[in-house]
């Protein structure tokens, strides 16, 4: 299930979603990104990296953009709301893989904190080589 606010092709050409992709309830990524019209291979990538992740991890995926934010950021959206910041694009020119492996990285550390239990159960799909 999705609803979608547009599409594009990702560095696969594959069509991915501007909106949200809901793979199940259990947390979500929501990805931040600047209006500016000079973001959007960026945001390709990263949304193409996120994608991959939350598929594996059965997460969902939301997209928003906004004035306020010069780059891309990537959040993990636990079941309680909680935003937790997993990967910033500032500055960075990365491939989709480098931006796959930081992101399932930092989901891989933010599994042993008591706070995040939740992602225990995903901690075998994390440690699978990409």
């Amino acid at each position: 299930m999705c609803r979608c606010l547009g599409a594009f092709k990702n560095s696969k050409s594959e069509v991915c979603f501007w909106g949200t992709l809901m793979y199940a309830a259990n947390g979500k990524f929501l990805i931040y990104t600047s209006r500016f019209s000079s973001h959007d291979d960026r945001l390709r990538i990263v949304n193409s990296a996120v994608a991959k992740i939350a598929k594996s991890l059965s997460l969902g995926i939301e997209v928003a953009s906004t004035k306020k934010i010069l780059s891309v950021y990537v959040y993990y959206r636990n079941e309680d709301g909680e935003e937790i910041p997993v990967y910033c694009d500032w500055g960075k020119n990365w491939g989709e893989e480098d931006v796959f492996k930081a992101i399932r990285n930092m989901m891989f550390v933010l599994s042993f904190h008591p706070e995040y239990s939740d992602l225990q159960d995903i901690r075998k799909e994390l440690c699978v080589p990409a």
